[in-house]
């Protein structure tokens, strides 16, 4: 027997802290299922249940972007309870890198390659392709892809840009290669009722931003929310921070 049936199923992955917890909050007050992706399980039911206790619908559930073991429990666990899902929010990223330290193309190893893309865009591909055939089940499928402004390749090209000199290059082209995935994915689904976007969250204040960062984590999920609860005539294949556009 599927339940909720008339709300909408979200699941965000990477949710028991930081942007993507406040994504979830953010959901939640639209009166969204939240389904927490979490590698910890432990740490994601306690996320879970201070969720509930906000009177939030919550509930984690194991899930490793790098791990394509998980996708099937996850996806069998959807598949049972909701039939569907309405929202992903791709959110779980990995920053191997210092911001205080820029890397460039010469120096990084192959490893530190090779772990950033497992997370920030192989894993996340992965996992998308898992889930997609329930997120044609909705009837309004959203998909986010959450980047960054360190993936826009216009915007490291221009000298006077605030980001032109931030080298971190594994992270760097992760997020361009994760923004390639979004338009790619919005194009196969254009004739479809599913919107596909990137979101730059905006440098906040958590464990990979750094308490130099100008958001606070309350601020952090507001793009990824906005996407994830576009209305029919909102745009897909975008890259968006608040509301505008970003280049690529």
């Amino acid at each position: 027997m599927k339940t909720h049936t008339n709300r909408r199923v979200a699941l965000i992955t990477g949710a028991n802290r930081g942007i993507g917890l406040q994504t979830a909050k953010d959901l939640g007050h639209d009166g969204d299922i939240l389904l927490l992706g979490v590698r910890d399980l432990p740490k994601g039911k306690a996320a879970a249940e201070r969720l509930r206790q906000e009177d939030f619908e919550a509930e984690a559930v194991h899930l490793d972007v790098t791990d394509p073991g998980t996708y099937r429990e996850v996806y069998d666990f959807i598949d049972r309870v909701f039939g569907r899902l309405d929202i992903l929010v791709n959110n779980a990223g990995v920053c191997l890198e210092s911001f205080a330290s820029p890397v460039q193309p010469s120096t990084p190893s192959l490893e530190t390659l090779r772990q950033t893309f497992e997370t920030n865009f192989f894993g996340t591909v992965a996992l998308t392709q898992k889930l997609l055939p329930l997120i044609r089940r909705s009837q309004a499928g959203r998909i986010v892809n959450v980047s960054s402004i360190m993936g826009s390749l216009t915007l490291h090209a221009d000298l006077s840009s605030p980001i032109y000199h931030a080298g971190m290059f594994a992270y760097n082209t992760s997020k361009a290669a994760l923004n390639s995935f979004t338009l790619h994915l919005a194009y196969e689904l254009r004739n479809t009722s599913i919107k596909v976007n990137s979101a730059h969250p905006g440098w906040v204040k958590t464990e990979t931003g750094g308490e130099n960062a100008d958001l606070e984590v309350s601020e952090g999920g507001k793009t990824s929310a906005w996407l994830a609860t576009l209305p029919e005539n909102g745009p897909t294949g975008g890259y968006f921070h608040v509301g505008q556009p970003l280049p690529w």
